[in-house]
């Protein structure tokens, strides 16, 4: 009787807890595809799901520790904003009128997040590890005054420790160095790493520390960009961590490929309020010195560029704003290199659209992955692309983790930000924005000779494939709004 009774009790008991979760789910608000994918996580696996619901997917976008960074940077802004040159969306000149045709996206981005437009910049594609590494490395040795750098992941490997040897000498050589890792993409590395460079002089935070039992509002949303500053003057972005699978590749995934930028000019000035920003949000210190960290810029060049930053702190996903802008009206191409394609429905519809509309629209993924999920998920994808006419190559010299687009030869996209969901809501990212024809013709001949000697998908293949692979790949397209 006893036992029967305790049966009983639990199975109310697991009643309530699915019924109190399915509520609790509901009220979040959020995306109906990923509401949808928590609710058969918490009801078919409750424990577990539960566990990983205040995990990873509770929204707390709004909640306390992003409002409050929301507040810290409205205050920095106004005090950044004097600092940077650049004009407003309202500007009249235009150095070619096909780059005046998208003059929508700079100032849908002025309009939601005071996105600032630069004129005066000096761009350097760099195209794999071994050669972003070494402008990377002889900058630093060049730097006179300060080094500002934050990064997703810095690993205790070669590359790692000879940027690091290099902090420590500059700081040593009285420079100010500022250094932020986020506390879960840097999980690995050690106590002993960080603290060498604290006993040097270098003032390092993490983002968003994760430390039990307050992690669950934390470890969800992480800061993705990849920042270096240099006296105010130079500045590097793009998709390369410091690791040495960036520049050798891996076991697994050899070679690997990626894009960088190296920007001179007043996109730097963007760049430096992105990072004082964090600085201020990780220290709590401002740091508004106009000529320490805004030196004069002495560029003539000529290159308009924005650099958006977005995260779950912002009322406006920039990023995927400016992508869904950038396809919905692009006239006549849109060529797309991701190592992760999960994108929300608002993307695939674009693309789709644009594909059906005429605009030749191209798409360059990985046939490996350093995630077997995420690239099964990533594939499931592909026959809603090839059904609507667009081409998709599958990249089979290594691993591919650029993270590019480019429009009608006038605009184009290179930072942190993949192609998903995560990159959308989730993540701190960082994007550079080129409105310059000279650039993205640049950029457009790097990804045809990513595809150089490789054939589209033949949609007749792709269906023909085992019925296993295609279950397979639609069970992880189920978690893609988790991943």
């Amino acid at each position: 009787m006893f036992s029967l009774l305790q049966n009983d009790l639990l199975k109310v008991l697991y009643m309530i807890t699915i019924v109190f979760m399915v509520i609790l789910v509901i009220q979040q608000r959020g995306d109906p595809m990923k509401t949808i994918a928590w609710l058969m996580v918490v009801t078919f696996v409750p424990l577990l799901g539960i566990v990983l619901y205040f995990f990873f997917g509770k929204n707390y976008r709004k909640e306390k520790i992003f409002s409050r960074k929301e507040l810290a940077d409205s205050e920095q802004i106004k005090l950044l904003a004097q600092y940077q040159p650049g004009a407003n969306a309202d500007t009249t000149y235009w150095p070619d009128e096909a780059v005046a045709g998208k003059a929508h996206i700079m100032k849908m981005l002025y309009n939601s997040d005071k996105v600032l437009l630069t004129e005066r910049n000096r761009v350097k594609i760099l195209v794999n590890g071994k050669v972003t590494f070494e402008r990377i490395i002889a900058e630093l040795e060049n730097a006179k005054k300060h080094i500002h750098l934050e990064y997703y992941i810095i690993e205790d490997d070669n590359i790692g420790n000879e940027v690091r040897r290099i902090l420590i000498r500059k700081a040593q050589e009285g420079l100010e160095v500022r250094v932020i890792y986020d506390d879960i993409g840097c999980w690995s590395l050690s106590d002993e790493y960080i603290l060498s460079m604290k006993n040097a002089g270098i003032r390092v935070f993490p983002f968003m520390p994760v430390r039990f039992p307050y992690f669950t509002n934390k470890i969800n949303y992480r800061n993705h960009r990849k920042i270096i500053i240099i006296d105010g003057k130079v500045g590097f972005v793009g998709g390369l961590n410091i690791a040495d699978r960036y520049i050798s590749g891996s076991e697994e995934l050899n070679p690997w490929r990626d894009t960088h930028l190296k920007i001179e000019g007043e996109a730097v000035y963007s760049l430096q309020s992105v990072f004082l920003l964090d600085w201020y949000f990780v220290s709590k210190r401002n740091l508004h010195d106009q000529d320490r960290y805004f030196p004069p810029v002495d560029v003539t060049d000529q290159n308009l560029m924005q650099i958006v930053a977005s995260g779950p702190d912002s009322d406006w996903a920039s990023i995927m704003q400016t992508f869904f802008s950038a396809i919905a009206t692009a006239k006549s191409y849109i060529y797309i290199s991701t190592p992760y394609f999960l994108p929300n429905e608002s993307i695939l519809t674009a693309l789709r659209t644009a594909a059906l509309s005429g605009v030749d629209v191209r798409m360059l993924l990985p046939e490996q992955s350093d995630s077997k999920l995420v690239s099964w998920s990533s594939f499931s994808y592909i026959s809603q692309l090839l059904d609507a006419g667009i081409k998709v190559y599958l990249y089979r010299r290594g691993f591919t983790h650029s993270k590019l687009m480019m429009v009608d030869d006038v605009f184009c996209s290179i930072g942190t930000a993949n192609m998903d969901i995560r990159s959308f809501d989730q993540n701190f990212e960082v994007n550079a924005l080129i409105y310059d024809r000279r650039q993205t013709v640049a950029m457009r001949n790097i990804f045809m000779n990513d595809i150089k000697g490789l054939k589209s998908i033949n949609i007749d293949d792709w269906y023909e494939r085992p019925r296993w692979v295609v279950f397979r790949e639609s069970v992880a397209r189920l978690f893609s709004p988790l991943l």
